[in-house]
């Protein structure tokens, strides 16, 4: 069930990218130093890397993930046309792809943050289906969370379109896709979180 939920959110985001006005490839995201260009590079990159590549890649930046994923991501987008990487994530919908000790619901996780970090930023309409943040919610363990480096110290984040809450503290209310952008340590639009902590968590 998972995997058809990742091939339909690769479609989906497929679809709106080849939508996307060439400009808007220019565009920032929620990821701090990467265009969308980059996002979609590195949405794509375990379709086209081997896992002998990834090694050499990944020797090449002294072993450090994050340092190899935006080498290559800027690499990749630079070199790669949008319709490349367009194509990349539609034709590879059921690609099986997992990140390290993730499983299936990571994979999903991956796609859905990613996409979130694309449309929130440009400010597009899409809502990503409830079914899918489900799967990634219920699959959330600390240790994942503490991975992003979000300070989530007295704070409670509560989804209002969804029966999910995580933390303790001052409410901080919104959708659940926007509070697991927050989870990720990113910061959103303004006009999207509720509750006093929200300062916290918006773009100045």
């Amino acid at each position: 069930m998972i995997q058809d939920l990742i091939a339909a959110e690769r479609r989906e985001l497929a679809a709106l990218l080849e939508d996307l006005a060439p400009s808007g490839w220019s565009s920032p995201t929620l990821c701090a130093g990467w265009r969308v260009a980059e996002v979609v590079a590195h949405m794509t990159m375990p379709f086209r890397f081997s896992g002998g590549r990834f090694v050499r890649e990944l020797v090449k930046s002294g072993g450090r993930f994050n340092v190899m994923a935006d080498r290559v991501a800027r690499r990749e987008a630079a070199t790669l046309s949008r319709e490349a990487l367009v194509a990349s994530l539609r034709d590879n919908a059921g690609h099986p792809w997992r990140p390290p000790g993730g499983g299936p619901a990571g994979a999903l996780s991956h796609d859905v943050i990613h996409g979130l970090d694309i449309t929130t930023a440009l400010q597009l309409d899409r809502q990503v289906p409830l079914e899918r943040l489900e799967v990634i919610f219920a699959a959330m363990k600390p240790k994942q969370a503490k991975y992003f480096g979000a300070d989530l110290t007295g704070v409670a984040l509560r989804a209002d379109d969804l029966d999910w809450s995580y933390g303790a503290g001052t409410p901080l209310t919104g959708a659940a896709q926007d509070l697991l952008l927050v989870l990720c340590n990113r910061r959103l639009p303004a006009g999207r979180l509720r509750g006093e902590p929200s300062i916290r968590f918006t773009m100045v």
